[in-house]
């Protein structure tokens, strides 16, 4: 069974930079077109969409709120999806997850498949 796991979250000054990491099982790596993706859940809001990349043509997705701040990159030979964060600010305070489908980007949480358990990231003013 395919998992994942993040890692690489804390707490940060506003303006400052994280990098989360998420090792993910082979077998989501090994498999072409599958798509990894990192969302993020403040509380008592809905998990939302943060960015993606696609395994086999590297094409990337971003949210307008994180789009040029945010970078999300893969090491097929570690098998690990990164989060690289950059000028970070406290509304980017939430439990960052990792996630993986099968085919296309897509930014509903629905359709994807697998889940890791998530790493908090918290900005302060």
């Amino acid at each position: 069974q395919a998992q994942l796991g993040e890692s690489g979250g804390g707490l940060v000054q506003a303006g400052g930079s994280l990098r989360l990491s998420c090792a993910a099982s082979g077998r989501i790596f090994s498999t072409v077109g599958m798509t990894m993706a990192w969302f993020r859940q403040a509380p008592g809001k809905e998990r939302e969409f943060v960015a993606a990349i696609r395994s086999f043509t590297s094409s990337t997705a971003y949210s307008d709120s994180v789009k040029g701040r945010f970078t999300i990159s893969r090491d097929s030979a570690k098998s690990t999806l990164y989060l690289q964060m950059n000028n970070l600010k406290p509304e980017d305070t939430a439990a960052y997850y990792c996630a993986a489908k099968s085919g296309d980007i897509l930014t509903s949480t629905s359709t994807y498949e697998y889940w890791g358990q998530g790493t908090q990231v918290t900005v302060s003013s």
